[in-house]
Formats: structure tokens, sequence, C-alpha cells
């Protein structure tokens, strides 16, 4: 089990059973909402426990997938892809000692031209993961 939260405490969760490694990713939507590239894990929709919930508010990012957030501190925590069974947990809302790595750098068709990657980790133009996601 890893927990993770918000700045102030107002979002507070727990991710039970299979986890995905962390992807850094490096879309345009990412980068506006986080101030740099986002790097998340994912996990399927049941193993996403809500302990505390007053301050989770959602907003429609695109068309296609929503961003949920603490509307009392503003902390990005969540990205979900339409009617997929798995929602993206951002990796700075997670206590530490989880153990999680960042394995893949996604989205580089969109990465900011004011920083380079040089960590020797796969980098894939688009996104790589299929179910996954």
């Amino acid at each position: 089990m890893i927990r993770g939260a918000c700045s102030c405490g107002a979002v507070a969760f727990r991710l039970e059973g299979k986890v995905r490694d962390i992807l850094g990713c490096h879309c345009g939507q990412c980068r506006k909402q986080s101030g740099f590239f986002w790097a998340a894990t994912s996990v399927a929709d049941d193993g996403l426990v809500m302990e505390r919930d007053e301050g989770l508010a959602w907003f429609q990012s695109s068309d296609t997938a929503r961003r949920g957030f603490c509307k009392l501190c503003g902390s990005s925590l969540f990205w979900k892809p339409g009617d997929a069974p798995r929602t993206v947990v951002a990796a700075a809302s997670l206590e530490p000692g989880h153990g999680l790595r960042i394995t893949a750098h996604v989205f580089l068709e969109d990465k900011g031209d004011y920083y380079e990657i040089g960590d020797g980790l796969p980098q894939f133009e688009r996104f790589s993961g299929g179910e996954n996601a």
C-alpha cells in the first residue's frame, strides 16, 4: 500500500494493488499543469482509495481526459482518461518509501525546448504504454 496527499492534506488517498512504474510525461498539458514534466504512476480505479476528499475538484482538461486537483492548495493529483478503468496519480503526491522509479519518458514530441533529458531512460515521441496508461 502506498499513501499520498495534496500539500494541505484536504485530499488524502492510498493506492492498493498493482501500480505502474513512474513515467515522465512531457506533453504540453502536463507541463502547463505542473510547471515542468509530470512524473506519474497509475492504478486501477478500485485501487485508488480516497481517505479524505473535501478538497478534491476535477476539471475537463481536454475532450478525452479530466484532471483532479486540490481546490484549497492547488496540488495537481490525478489524470483520468475518459472511461478507462485506471487513474494516473502524480508521483510527487506520494509519501516517500514507495520504491517506484521513473522508467521512461513519453510525449517527447511536445517536450519543452528549455531542458534536456540525460538520464539514459527510454524516450517515446508519443505514449508507449498499452493498457497501463
